[in-house]
């Protein structure tokens, strides 16, 4: 049986390429050159191929180099998820939870998730990121995020439905829209102005446009709501989110021909869906339940 290749070989060929050179990498990983050029040489004996070769004082990565250190990554990756998750059952929950909530979940469910699940985690930190649209495949992918809650399941990854969203059509009662009396049109529409919210991520799109002649951007969509709500344009807002400005009138929907409403699932994502952690799964399955308890539908609308 041939012997196993220890992971900190892996992590030395990781360093030296990442940190570009010997030293460099001794450094970041605070050992010593001589420790990882044994590593290194010790990793190549193993293998029976060189995964370095010298250009003056560069140490760069052969052809083989160059496909083992992906494979490398991917291991020491599992690896470190391994070591943390048996620390945290050793410890009994995580000290950081982190969760990527994007705009259209509810904030106040999402807050009644965190008061019933804080009183048996009082030791474990919460960070809380909004986001919207691909922000919160930047906070998968970028490992900034434990547990999320977003309408789009990034390639790799799985997801679970939690919340069914329908989006409302809506001005503020004094809009030029309302005004017009009659049902509105696509054309109606687009000579005034749209509020949009801005994607929090790399790529920048803008949530909902309609293409409208006018469009004003927002970062938050609080903001957006508030905007509307002072008759500064037209939006589709989540239905969950202004129940208020609904129920007292500050918004009211837009009588349109078609399109008046939207949908989008949300849905659940861990970040390490092997070793979610136990106050990642206890969080999860407490905003699974409060959905549930709601009444709030995770099922698709039904064909008109």
């Amino acid at each position: 049986m041939s012997e196993i290749i220890p992971i900190m070989h892996w992590q030395a060929l990781i360093a030296v390429v990442d940190h570009g050179g010997y030293a460099q990498a001794a450094e970041a990983l605070g050992k010593s050159q001589s420790s990882i050029s044994y590593a290194i040489q010790r990793l190549e004996d193993q293998l029976g191929l060189r995964v370095f070769r010298q250009e003056g004082r560069r140490a760069v990565p052969t052809p083989a180099g160059q496909i083992l250190l992906q494979r490398a990554r991917l291991l020491v990756e599992h690896a470190q998820s391994l070591e943390s998750s048996a620390r945290q059952m050793a410890l009994g929950r995580e000290a950081l939870l982190r969760i990527a909530a994007d705009a259209l979940f509810p904030d106040w469910l999402l807050l009644q998730a965190l008061a019933k699940f804080s009183p048996d985690c009082a030791a474990t930190r919460i960070e809380v990121l909004e986001t919207v649209l691909s922000g919160t495949d930047d906070a998968l992918l970028r490992r900034e995020a434990d547990l999320v809650i977003t309408p789009r399941i990034p390639q790799g990854f799985s997801g679970e439905p939690l919340l069914q969203i329908r989006f409302v059509a809506v001005a503020a009662p004094s809009h030029a829209l309302h005004a017009l009396g009659r049902p509105l049109a696509w054309a109606d529409l687009r000579q005034h102005r749209q509020l949009v919210t801005r994607d929090s991520g790399s790529r920048r799109q803008n949530a909902g446009w309609l293409d409208a002649e006018q469009r004003w951007t927002f970062s938050h969509l609080s903001s957006s709501i508030q905007a509307a709500c002072a008759g500064l344009g037209f939006a589709w807002y989540p239905e969950l989110r202004i129940r208020g400005e609904l129920a007292d009138g500050r918004l009211l929907p837009l009588p349109l021909i078609e399109g008046r409403h939207r949908y989008a699932m949300l849905y659940r994502i861990f970040a390490r869906p092997d070793f979610p952690g136990p106050a990642c799964q206890e969080l999860a399955d407490v905003l699974a339940q409060l959905v549930q308890a709601s009444g709030l539908s995770v099922d698709p609308p039904s064909p008109a």
